[in-house]
């Protein structure tokens, strides 16, 4: 998600019908890469997780507010020819073949320059074999001509089951085996490998010493780190050490409703109401119901997760990380008395709620950046039961669903619902499961008018009902 890059408005702006809409003045909630481009180039032959890894790392970048975008040079090869037939195509020894997978690397690298250059964009992840020193060379020659940093990501995996594994889960189930017998389609793609063989040519330790990079050995039994230059590459390597491809589940859930919940007031440390306490009951035996012997439980600091966990009758463990957004000089009111109120804080919020911040509180820009260190722990560990709060939740969804800073605030997690997420291929499968528990609507969608002279009628018209 695009955080905090680029400029934000004046404090001041003509709205619809010549009304003037207020902005608040920017902050700096987030760490600003003000250094070179990065290119984060990914090596490796065909069925090693590189394009898994390209999504994987561009999804985490974009979430902490870093504009990454990949560019697919298999995908511009598709569009160049049309249509696949064999991996004749990938031969060594094919010379026409040769000329168009170039023309696609140095077309593919012309739209890199585009993006750093019309779209701002600070990271890209250039995802492609890029299995030669000839081909890193054209590389690494353009990116010195313009400025940028490179970072090499190399995928290296002996193990046959791993990569039957990964053909079967991704490679089928591409455009250039679209309708294709799958015995067929499986036999071609080994022999697309053997083509890239014969020409890979890795890393070495010793020859490209001064390059920059980490090598994933068996999808990530081991690694080996070089020359890290600056922060976010020091941001990457961490991050790519911590990913794992083990099937798991991760349990989203929101504490029960609370005696809080019930006023429509947010914030603040209630407890739970009576059928927030049947909630918590309800979620262990649904939890019980997915037999999973090593489920880890996580809660806030906050009373009312904790009691929701309490009701599970297993250990938990409580992150200050969780707990939800500061609302500061909001905490515990109503959205009528925030209106009252704080008018003009209240319309600035429905102007950018992603990077609002509360007086004296929070804005979920913040949020994202505290809860970071959560996401890494999560992406290290398997089945995981997180109970949290709502502004949380939307946070951790969005990074797992890829959802942009624009949509994160606006996300729907409802009361007395479980989300279970479960990583497939290049995404994540959501089911969501309502424990049947009635509870009240906490959710509020953007108002059409976000005027700060707006009638308070307009600005209360999408506050979800608790009288």
């Amino acid at each position: 998600m695009n955080g905090a890059a680029g400029t934000q408005p004046g404090p001041e702006a003509q709205g619809a019908a010549g009304r003037t809409l207020r902005f608040q003045r920017p902050h700096a909630s987030v760490p600003q890469f003000t250094n070179s481009p990065t290119m984060i180039v990914l090596v490796g032959l065909p069925a090693r997780g590189k394009t898994y890894i390209s999504k994987k790392l561009t999804r985490y970048l974009n979430w902490i507010g870093v504009t990454t975008k990949v560019f697919n040079v298999g995908q511009y090869r598709r569009d160049a020819t049309r249509s696949y037939n064999s991996y004749e195509f990938f031969r060594p020894d094919n010379t026409e073949a040769m000329k168009i997978r170039k023309a696609c690397a140095i077309a593919a690298l012309k739209d890199v320059c585009d993006y750093f250059t019309r779209a701002q964009g600070q990271v890209v992840v250039f995802d492609a074999t890029n299995s030669t020193t000839e081909r890193r060379e054209l590389i690494l020659s353009f990116a010195k001509d313009n400025g940028y940093k490179v970072f090499f990501v190399e995928s290296i995996c002996d193990d046959p089951e791993i990569i039957a594994e990964n053909i079967k889960q991704v490679k089928l189930s591409s455009p250039d085996y679209a309708n294709c017998d799958k015995e067929e389609a499986v036999a071609d793609f080994l022999k697309r490998i053997d083509c890239y063989k014969l020409t890979y040519v890795p890393l070495d330790d010793s020859k490209d010493r001064n390059l920059s990079y980490i090598k994933i050995f068996d999808v990530g039994s081991r690694y080996l780190v070089n020359r890290v230059q600056d922060h976010i590459q020091s941001r990457i390597v961490y991050y790519l050490m911590n990913i794992h491809v083990t099937p798991r589940s991760i349990y989203l859930s929101r504490h029960g409703e609370s005696e809080l919940n019930l006023l429509g007031r947010i914030g603040g440390d209630s407890g739970l109401s009576p059928r927030g306490t049947k909630f918590a009951c309800a979620l262990g035996t649904y939890m019980r119901g997915q037999c999973i012997s090593d489920l880890k439980v996580w809660t806030s600091h906050m009373k009312r997760t904790i009691q929701t966990a309490e009701s599970l009758g297993v250990q938990y463990e409580q992150w200050k990380a969780l707990n939800e957004i500061d609302a500061g000089v909001c905490e515990e009111l109503t959205y009528e008395e925030i209106q009252d109120n704080y008018p003009e804080e209240f319309a600035l919020r429905d102007q950018d709620k992603y990077r609002y911040r509360y007086p004296k509180g929070e804005s979920y820009e913040d949020l994202v950046q505290r809860l970071e260190p959560v996401i890494m722990e999560l992406e290290r560990q398997e089945n995981v039961l997180v109970i949290c709060h709502q502004a949380v939740m939307r946070c951790l969804l969005a990074y797992f669903l890829d959802k942009s800073a624009e949509e994160l605030p606006y996300l729907k997690c409802p009361l007395h619902t479980v989300l279970k997420l479960t990583p497939v291929a290049y995404g994540c499968k959501v089911e969501s499961v309502f424990l049947n528990i009635e509870a009240v609507n906490t959710h509020r969608d953007k108002p059409v008018n976000v005027d700060v002279d707006r009638d308070p009628e307009d600005a209360l018209r999408t506050v979800p009902d608790h009288s």
